[in-house]
């Protein structure tokens, strides 16, 4: 994450209309996972970020966060207080099944070798437990803002599901942001037309293409309205992301 961007990621994490529908969807698939574990399982969040997600897991469980960027967890631990641990989800210090949840929300993406970030999740998590990920979905969507998001690639559904490998078994998977799917491809599609200058402000992710509060709500709407959708176990076949949750068996290492 470029210097300038985690500094602005701080405010987006709590204000900007797509995480804050992003955390409602994730929210809900965590209450069904939290439900079928302990009453107060444990939850590793790797790839935390500013900590808005932290904040959110912790209505569910005891969390333990890690970040890679050690910027990133000197701010929160000067603004929130919060103690992050600073680490590689590709070498992650903690015992092995030591987790009931394991999560990495748009994390995954950032690492070249992606399968042996899957590895060291399933690895931490206990048997029984369960790894959950999100990813950006289609490599048609590729613009300037998986540029200054350091992103290695974007994915579909079945590549996704080959990551997880051993004892285990998929317990739900769906695309989501579908909805607004069209005209963001195509606002990718234009963007990639004009230079970047032109259009982009800070760091230049897209979260700073469209500010205005009128869209801003109407767009939150439309991506929180998936929420319930996607709690009852349905899944949309496409979308500008995925979702993917995944339980450890017993007899895995």
């Amino acid at each position: 994450m470029d210097r300038l961007y985690y500094r602005e990621y701080y405010t987006l994490e709590r204000e900007h209309w797509w995480f804050r529908a992003r955390s409602n969807i994730l929210s809900g698939q965590i209450a069904e996972i939290a439900d079928r574990l302990d009453a107060r399982p444990t939850i590793l969040n790797v790839g935390a970020a500013l900590g808005a997600s932290s904040e959110m897991l912790s209505t569910y469980g005891d969390v333990t966060s890690v970040e890679y960027d050690q910027e990133c967890c000197q701010f929160v631990s000067q603004h929130l207080a919060r103690h992050f641990i600073n680490a590689s989800i590709t070498d992650l210090p903690f015992t092995s099944e030591c987790f009931d949840i394991v999560c990495a929300f748009d994390v995954i993406e950032h690492i070249e070798d992606d399968s042996r970030a899957v590895l060291e999740m399933i690895r931490v998590c206990k048997p029984g437990g369960v790894v959950a990920v999100t990813v950006p979905a289609f490599r048609l969507l590729w613009s300037h803002h998986d540029e200054v998001n350091h992103h290695q690639r974007r994915y579909r559904l079945p590549v996704l599901r080959r990551l997880f490998q051993g004892p285990g078994h998929l317990m739900f998977a769906s695309y989501f942001n579908v909805s607004l799917f069209p005209p963001i491809a195509a606002l990718r599609a234009i963007t990639k037309l004009v230079p970047q200058s032109w259009i982009r402000r800070g760091a230049g992710s897209d979260f700073t293409l469209v500010r205005n509060r009128w869209l801003d709500a109407l767009f939150y709407r439309v991506l929180n309205s998936e929420t319930a959708w996607l709690r009852r176990g349905k899944s949309f076949p496409f979308g500008v992301s995925a979702f993917l949750s995944w339980r450890k068996g017993s007899s895995s290492a």
